[in-house]
């Protein structure tokens, strides 16, 4: 530690401080606009110059370091009138047009005139001028060159926090401006954080350009609904109309930063496919009814299936109480454990609960991917969770973390990481196992004598490179003294999903044996994923994780409920499935979710809720699913309900309404009731505050929360480890052998999450239309140039969509988006088909923009057709 004195206060700070953080700590107040907490110093601006006794010259103080027993005085005349020249140049040139600039109000340079301007320039010249008019650099973001203050804030936070390399700067001196290449954005993410720590009106937001003041706004602090990383937002609306979102630097994972879908993706609140009203199915169609009717419908339709099985299937979007309360529901109103929330992949629940239950890491990501090593096992960092990506790069940047890859989809990140293994898909275990088979030849005589000897077998080593790779990244892991494994959840999607997650259990445990400090988190592209999980929203888990079959955990929920529950594991989505081909479902309740849109074979699913014998709906939005729907029922959307996500950290956070629900829509808890009633039950818990209670006292993890506890940042449930099984898991499969043929494999997109995103209008104007990605040697093989529309064909059916060639992409792959829900993707795949075998080849024919986003042909089942309430 060493001591410092500022205007005659004296602090002691760790050494490496910089008089700009000892100031804040003492709360004396040193203007900047080039500094920004995150980003190393810039000291251009010159506006936080301060006299240190003993120095000639007034020393910047956002990069001078703390010596012990330095002396500061950060406001004397000479200071002061060095900032009102600063201050002074940079008014020479800035036109004064603050009553039309959406900075007015919030601009920093306007609170430092105000503080330390001069009252009257000193310059008589013309204003320097670059653009008459502004520029539209992308869908999103337009540009004032004319009011830069040369900050360097946007250039810097795009290439070192992003990534994306999107701004620069021409020219120099006076003469500098910001700028896109060519004048455009047109290969950015399109994030907005150039916008956001832009101090002055020369970045702003094209959506909200002239909507409103900030003095006009009513601000809610909340989550992004968009992936599981928790981003804190604070949502601006005026008279209940949604305007913008912005986020708070010293509050929330993301510091101040967003990626596109949270920035500019909450509009989809106010989209014109809202479910305005109940419907019941008649003669073939959905009518609109009253809540009343609605409920006797069910009822009459309850008593018709009255002992016949049910299940239920919820979205892991919903918040925390939402999910609580379904699985409670189905488990003591519908007597069944036949509760999922996944609807695009089968949980592998005996390989996943063990992994949850002894290394899941419930702490911070700053802590967490702060260890030596950082190993991302599986799908793309840098479009399922944007921000989470800004944050390893800067651990691999600053804190020298050995960042190591193992995917099938290459990603930004890969430029920065220490090894990089590039596996087909669902080669993610045998890529595992020769990390495994590396570790143990590295490790030699080091390996304890409690590990069995069988497992470094050989299991089918990867090529000649890949094998190189696996032991540059088993070197790194033995190097290190803590590691973090950040597991993607595209692992599921695989027919080796639970071979994957078993190896990753293997690595952990190896590692641990081996002394290391170990982290586990998984990289969710869902909201509220982890939560769903710890609500015991699956077949063979209760709340808590705790298994169905153990007879105290259900004791423990029976006598909380007033309830029996049934003590046999439940199925899973794709065994409901099964249950309604077999004739055999009486009620399907799904809440939130799309699966005619995103389960694998969506001909299938379409036949099998098809045979439902009564299909309830619970959603905001027309859906897909909905149209199959005998009962309809309008729910609130999001930011029209308050509750909690859990995020990929394990942070419970509040999730806080800030519009009104639209049309006849009820809360999800309110009809949750309602469902109940009309089954002769009434849940003892109803409210969210209420059911926040219960879940803290039945939940382990979440014991001790309280909801004003949570505050703005949330707070962190708690592991509860259990000891692990005493054997190694067995050997994975050998690596898949896709020979010639292409695999098609899906995910998520940078501009899209889910289908939810779809329904933003902004988001839409930066990618609207789909694509299908390859690599330059399969693209040349075929005879196809980017930008060419493809036809993409499989046993089930075929898409058409433009191509798009990543030359970073491996060979044999194809990567299309899940996002889009004209593309139909899932009619072409199989259930127990992943990834699936495809041929591409050019559109040969003059190319029919109305069939751009072509799909299988499917049976329509009972009612895709047009639905009654739908917009206009």
């Amino acid at each position: 530690m060493v001591s410092i004195t500022i205007d005659e206060q004296t602090l002691e700070v760790e050494a490496g401080s910089t008089v700009l953080q000892a100031a804040e700590r003492l709360g004396i107040d040193i203007p900047t606009f080039c500094y920004l907490k995150r980003l190393p110093a810039l000291a251009s601006c010159r506006m936080c110059l301060v006299e240190i006794e003993g120095q000639r010259r007034l020393q910047p103080a956002c990069a001078t370091a703390v010596t012990d027993g330095m002396v500061v005085r950060a406001n004397t005349p000479l200071i002061e009138e060095t900032r009102s020249s600063m201050l002074d140049m940079l008014l020479a040139n800035h036109p004064l047009d603050c009553p039309i600039c959406d900075k007015g109000g919030e601009c920093e340079l306007q609170d430092l005139v105000m503080a330390y301007g001069p009252r009257e320039s000193q310059f008589r010249d013309a204003k320097r001028v670059f653009h008459s008019k502004d520029i539209r650099l992308s869908p999103v973001i337009i540009m004032n060159v004319n009011r830069c203050i040369q900050c360097q804030r946007c250039v810097r936070m795009c290439e070192e926090v992003v990534g994306a390399v999107a701004l620069g700067t021409v020219e120099k001196g006076m003469d500098t401006a910001v700028t896109g290449f060519e004048g455009s954005l047109a290969s950015c993410d399109q994030c907005g954080n150039c916008v956001e720590v832009c101090p002055v009106g020369a970045l702003m937001s094209f959506p909200y350009r002239y909507k409103a003041r900030p003095w006009d706004l009513a601000e809610t602090d909340t989550i992004c609904p968009h992936c599981g990383t928790g981003c804190q937002l604070t949502v601006g609306t005026r008279k209940g109309e949604f305007m913008r979102v912005r986020s708070k630097q010293e509050h929330g994972v993301n510091r101040e930063t967003l990626c596109v879908r949270g920035r500019f993706g909450l509009d989809f609140v106010g989209s014109r496919d809202r479910i305005k009203r109940p419907m019941v199915r008649r003669d073939g169609a959905l009518v609109p009814v009253s809540w009343e009717e609605a409920g006797n419908y069910l009822q009459r339709r309850f008593s018709a299936v009255e002992g016949k099985v049910a299940g239920g299937l919820a979205s892991p979007r919903l918040p925390n109480e939402v999910l609580y309360q379904f699985q409670k529901v189905m488990r003591t109103v519908f007597r069944t454990n036949n509760i999922d929330c996944g609807s695009r992949w089968a949980t592998p629940s005996d390989a996943l609960g063990p992994l949850l239950a002894s290394f899941y890491t419930r702490a911070p990501l700053q802590d967490v991917i702060g260890n030596d090593s950082v190993l991302v096992v599986g799908g793309n960092v840098t479009e399922e969770n944007p921000v989470t990506e800004y944050l390893l790069r800067d651990c691999a940047r600053r804190r020298q973390t050995d960042l190591l890859m193992l995917s099938a989809r290459p990603s930004r990140l890969d430029a920065d990481a220490r090894a990089v293994i590039r596996v087909p898909p669902g080669g993610e275990a045998a890529g595992l196992a020769a990390v495994v088979d590396g570790l143990v030849a590295a490790a030699g005589q080091a390996v304890p004598g409690e590990v069995p000897a069988d497992i470094g077998t050989p299991t089918g080593r990867l090529g000649a490179t890949d094998g190189d790779g696996a032991d540059r990244l088993a070197a790194a892991l033995l190097d290190s003294g803590s590691v973090t494994v950040l597991v993607s959840v595209d692992l599921l999607r695989s027919t080796l999903a639970r071979a994957a997650l078993q190896q990753i259990n293997k690595l952990l445990r190896l590692l641990r044996a081996l002394g290391k400090d170990l982290a586990m988190q998984f990289l969710f592209d869902r909201a509220n994923q982890l939560g769903a999980w710890d609500m015991g929203v699956l077949p063979a888990a209760l709340p808590g994780l705790r298994a169905v079959t153990d007879a105290a955990a259900r004791a423990t929920l029976e006598r909380a409920w007033g309830a029996a529950i049934p003590p046999e594991p439940g199925a899973d989505f794709g065994a409901m499935l099964e249950i309604c081909d077999g004739g055999r479902m009486g009620a399907l309740y799904i809440v939130g979710s799309d699966p005619v849109m995103s389960y694998l074979d969506r001909k299938r699913v379409t036949r099998a809720l098809g045979a439902a014998d009564l299909l309830i709906v619970q959603d905001a939005f027309l859906t897909d699913t909905v149209g199959l729907a005998d009962v309809v029922l309008p729910a609130a959307s999001y930011g029209e309900e308050s509750g909690t996500f859990t995020s990929n950290e394990g942070r419970t956070q509040k999730v806080c309404k800030f519009r009104e629900a639209a049309f006849e829509t009820r809360g999800n808890l309110a009809i949750l009731d309602f469902v109940a009633a009309l089954r002769n039950q009434q849940l003892r818990s109803s409210t969210q505050a209420e059911i926040f209670d219960e879940m803290t006292q039945l939940v382990p993890a979440y014991q001790g929360l309280t909801l004003n506890g949570l505050g703005i940042d949330g707070a962190f449930t708690r592991s509860v480890p259990t000891p692990p099984a005493d054997e190694f898991l067995a050997p994975p499969p050998a690596i898949p052998n896709a020979g010639d043929r292409l695999m098609l494999i899906t995910g998520n997109c940078l501009f899209h999450n889910g289908y939810l995103s779809e329904r933003s209008a902004i988001l839409n104007t930066v990618a609207a239309e789909p694509y299908v990605e390859m690599s330059e040697r399969d693209a040349a093989q075929l005879g196809v140039a980017d930008g060419d529309h493809v036809v993409v064909r499989s046993t089930q059916g075929e898409l058409t969509a433009q191509l798009k060639i990543n030359r970073h992409f491996p060979s044999g792959l194809v990567f299309v988006p899940e996002n889009y829900r004209d593309l139909r993707l899932n009619s072409l795949m199989r259930q127990g088909e992943y990834p699936c075998p495809v041929e591409v080849e050019k559109v040969r024919a003059a190319f029919d923009s109305a069939a751009g986003a072509g799909a299988a042909t499917e049976n329509p089942g009972r009612g895709i057709a047009e639905l009654p309430g739908s917009p206009p």
